[in-house]
């Protein structure tokens, strides 16, 4: 992967952390769910213990882990990918992300999106970088 630039905008959260967030959620959403089923993939064991890793309590725990700028940058990121703010709002965006009423929790927030990792890749994609690019 590429060394980040001085011309990267600051998402307030590394693309690596939006990428694990992003493959989570689409395994969890149903978006992008890991083959348990090929020939050459994981034996029933490994197959039970991936599956457990994709659950809504975990990505939900992982979420709540990060610190709270970082949530805000995540909420706001998939604003920008739901098409509310454009990466030139960003500012804006991060506003609202951080104005959670009645105490909302950032992964309630999120898991509330529909698709949320397709919408934190899109909003990553309009700062005109690539989650897909990052190494895991």
């Amino acid at each position: 992967m590429a060394e980040p630039s001085e011309d990267d905008p600051d998402l307030g959260i590394s693309l690596e952390t939006v990428a694990t967030i992003v493959d989570h959620a689409r395994a969890v959403q149903g978006t992008e769910i890991p083959d348990l089923d090929a020939e050459e993939g994981p034996d029933a064991a490994e197959s039970a213990e991936i599956e457990d890793e994709f659950d809504e309590d975990s990505l939900r725990a992982a979420i709540l882990a990060l610190n709270e700028d970082e949530q805000t940058a995540l909420i706001a990121l998939a604003m920008v990918g739901r098409g509310d703010f454009t990466s030139e709002e960003w500012d804006d965006a991060l506003a609202q992300a951080a104005e959670r009423e009645g105490g909302t929790d950032a992964a309630e927030i999120l898991l509330a999106m529909d698709n949320f990792g397709d919408l934190l890749a899109e909003g990553v994609a309009d700062f005109g970088l690539s989650i897909e690019d990052v190494d895991r």
